[in-house]
Formats: structure tokens, sequence, C-alpha cells
């Protein structure tokens, strides 16, 4: 690396993009590489849904609240940037399924809404007899003869157990994360865990019961639950890693209108402000739809104009513990799609995230969208409220109007993995080495939607773009 400095450009400033900078910063400050960065972000902060809201002794989140603590590296980055004594697990509590007017209690011992607990399940009201029997059946099916294809999520529990299990309890809780029908979301690209279980252990019931592991039966039950947060709110984390982009320029309310390939080893970048840039490598974190526009005419990403996206919105809303005349014990709730309601989970995060909220206060953090009802989210602020508001009331008595609420609109946010999406994914990237190497595709719209499902995507484009740069043999990413 003693020639001419090499120049990367990274487009996106979400938390792909800023976890992309960090990494590929410190792997130029320890192997003192001769690389500069340039990061580019359309709007005019950092962080993209990682946004929180300080109000009246409330944190609030109008996006991601958490992550999972499995997942480390989310805990890894926080631990870099100096918030370690910051992190928090959430407080456990009862969590429910909203069906048919009624809260039901999640049956213990269920993974994901799989049963690993006999009791629990038989006795749950959340299927009638019947639904129960079917869902046995699990135990004596056959693996899926498939031969390891990618199906439906839906088509997947529904072979394994009933229609009925998958209504009431399992696409509540799998649809909840991605915002989309279960019945079109791609088992591999989101939950391939079950597909393995199956294949290992024939069914998924005795299959889950022996992979989930068990506590000794004289521990006391964890008051610690497996998410974790920010006392003072995920876009702290953003904040931090900024602060340390010390060797990194970063342009926002910049956006970049095409990008073309400029010779075999250079691209050329037209960006908003009449301004033109030429980089050795690029690193593109957009959603998928505005990565489309960004390469209008390289064939090989065509197939992503055809990947759909989910419009949501989360709606805050804070009380004094006074209002709520019939509390329910808990720490929320998600609701079975056949119920007569537009929320689709709400968290009662007093409860869940104790440090949010103020002494004396509630903080109810409601959420509405889904695949086939967005409409809602197009509404007023006070439609919203109100549509909100009405369906809270049919489950717990709130006897006064919230002192705030807050309403956060996500357009196109939630992208889909229908079938295939894997597939399609290792196509797109096998054409763009060959139409434009030095190219790379990271972000919620690939390789997962959680917080260090991007973490991660943003260190691997880093050893990518080190290995196109031909330093892979100098540098490990950590």
């Amino acid at each position: 690396m003693n020639e001419e400095k090499k120049k990367v450009v990274i487009i996106g400033g979400g938390i792909t993009g800023l976890s992309a900078a960090y990494y590929l910063q410190k792997a130029i400050k320890e192997n003192k590489l001769n690389i500069d960065i340039i990061l580019i972000e359309a709007s005019n902060r950092l962080g993209g849904k990682m946004q929180t809201v300080k109000k009246d002794g409330f944190t609030i989140e109008r996006g991601p609240d958490s992550f999972l603590e499995r997942k480390v590296s989310a805990a890894q980055l926080i631990k870099e940037v100096g918030l370690e004594n910051h992190l928090t697990n959430n407080a456990t509590g009862q969590a429910h399924i909203l069906l048919k007017g009624q809260l039901y209690p999640m049956p213990e011992g269920a993974v994901m809404g799989i049963p690993t607990k006999l009791s629990p399940f038989v006795t749950t009201g959340l299927f009638s007899t019947m639904g129960k029997m079917r869902a046995a059946a699990d135990l004596v099916l056959p693996a899926s003869g498939n031969n390891g294809e990618d199906q439906s999520l839906g088509a997947f529990f529904r072979r394994r157990l009933g229609d009925e299990v998958v209504e009431n309890l399992i696409e509540p809780l799998l649809s909840g994360i991605y915002a989309g029908d279960i019945d079109k979301l791609s088992l591999q690209a989101t939950f391939p865990q079950f597909q393995q279980v199956e294949q290992k252990y024939r069914s998924l019931i005795l299959g889950m019961k022996q992979t989930t592991p068990k506590k000794p039966a004289n521990q006391p039950k964890s008051k610690k639950g497996m998410f974790q947060t920010l006392t003072g709110g995920l876009q702290s984390l953003v904040d931090e890693i900024e602060k340390s982009l010390i060797d990194v320029k970063v342009l926002k309310a910049v956006k970049v209108e095409q990008l073309e390939k400029l010779d075999e080893q250079r691209y050329e970048l037209s960006l908003s402000n009449g301004e033109l840039l030429v980089s050795d490598s690029v690193i593109i974190t957009t959603p998928h739809f505005a990565t489309a526009n960004i390469l209008p005419n390289v064939t090989s990403i065509a197939p992503l104009e055809k990947m759909t996206s989910t419009s949501v919105a989360t709606v805050a809303m804070a009380f004094d513990a006074s209002a709520i005349k019939d509390d329910v014990e808990g720490t929320g709730f998600v609701v079975a799609r056949n119920s007569d309601y537009t929320i689709t989970a709400c968290t009662w995060t007093h409860k869940k995230w104790p440090h949010t909220t103020p002494e004396g206060k509630i903080l109810l953090r409601c959420y509405v969208g889904r695949a086939g009802d967005e409409a809602i989210v197009e509404q007023s602020d006070e439609e919203i409220k109100q549509v909100v508001l009405d369906d809270l009331n049919k489950i717990m008595d709130i006897g006064a109007s919230p002192d705030f609420t807050i309403v956060s609109r996500w357009k196109q946010a939630m992208p889909q993995y229908a079938v295939g999406h894997k597939k399609m994914l290792k196509e797109i990237n096998e054409r763009l080495s060959e139409e434009m190497p030095g190219v790379y595709l990271a972000g919620s719209s690939f390789e997962g939607v959680g917080l260090p499902d991007c973490i991660d995507q943003g260190k691997a484009v880093v050893s990518a773009v080190l290995a196109q740069l031909k330093v892979e043999e100098l540098v490990t990413i950590k």
C-alpha cells in the first residue's frame, strides 16, 4: 500500500454504514493503511431508524428499542466506543397474545411459538382441542422431503403444527419481527434454524426441546431478559460512533444521485450538491429501492426492483400511573392477525425497561402497520393516536388522555425477504462482482434486519473491501 492513496466511499449512514466506517477506520489505523474514507448520508443526521427522544424524564425510542444479547456484535461495538456501563437487560415478565378480545399468557416453554413443555400447551385457551391434537401430529410427521429448498415460514409451520397454532401464536410472534406475511416470508432468510432442527430431529417439538438449554430445577427464575439496550437510548451509540470517526469525511444532507464505472478499477459518484467523487471501492448500505436508483443501469441488481417493503409506525404514549384503571400484569402483548385490532403489538415499556420512565408514570409503546394493512401509517398523528387509544381501551381501562404522544412513521422501512431471497442475493453478489468489482451491498435489505445483523454485515463488507484493495493478508477485522 505504498502506492497512490486509495479511497473508499460508504453510501448510507445507518448502523450498517456506521459500522463499516468504524471498522474500516480501525483497520486503517492498526495496519497503517493508505486509505481515505468518505461516508455519505442523504438525511441531516446519522443513525437511520436509531432515534431516541428525551422528554419530561422519559427515554423513548422512535425505532428499534433493543437487540438480542446472544448476537454479540452489538454489545462488542458498544463496549468499543465506551458505553459498556450503559448496557442493560430487559426486565422479565409475562408476555401475552391478544386473541379475539382476550389476553392469553404466552405458554411457558414456547420458543418462538413452538412448544417445548407439554402442560402449558395442553391447558392454554389459545387453541381448541382439535388445534392441539393437530399440533401434536408434529411428533409423528416425517421431516420435509424438499431437499433443503426454500419455502415460506407459513408453509413450513402449517405442515408441522397446523393452521390454528400458526395463526394464534406463531404468526403474531414471527411476522411482528418483519411486519410481513409469513406465507410469503422466506424460511431460509429469516429462521433457517427451524429447518435445520427439523432435518436433524424430524419433529420440530422434540428438536426444540432437545436444543433449548435446560435450567437447573432449583435455579430461581431470572429477572434478566434476553434483550439489551442502552440506558441513554440507542441513539447514544450512534453519537459515540460518530464522535469516533475522526479520520472519516462525513457528508450529511447529500444524496448520491448515481454511481458509474469510470474504468476497470475506479468509480464515479454524482452527488446532489453537484460534486463528483472518484472512488476505488464503494459500500452501498441504502435500502434496496434506493440502491436500485443509485445503480440504474446495472443489470445484476435488477431483482432488487421486485423486492417489497412494509410501512410501519410506532406510537409512544406517556401517562400518569393513575390513568390506568385496569392494569394488566406483564410486559406486553402481540396481536393475532384474526383479531379485530389495528395495533399489532404493545410493550408496557415502563415495566420491560424501567429506566425509560419516571417514577409514578407509565409508558406504552404500540405498533401499527404490517403487510397488507399499511393504510393506518398514512393517517394523521391525531387519528393514529385515537385508533391506538380505542384499541387499548378494549383491553385495559384508561381513564385519561396521555400526557403526550409521539408517533414515528417508517415508510417502506421493513424489507420483505420473500421465498428465494438467499438464492437471489447469492446471484446478485456473484454477478455484481463481475459487472462492478469493488462495489458491495450491505444492510437490512439483505442479510438481516436486527442491529447485530447490520453490524455484522458492516464488518464483513470491510473485509471484502480490504481483500479487493489487496491488503487482506495484513488485516483481521475483529
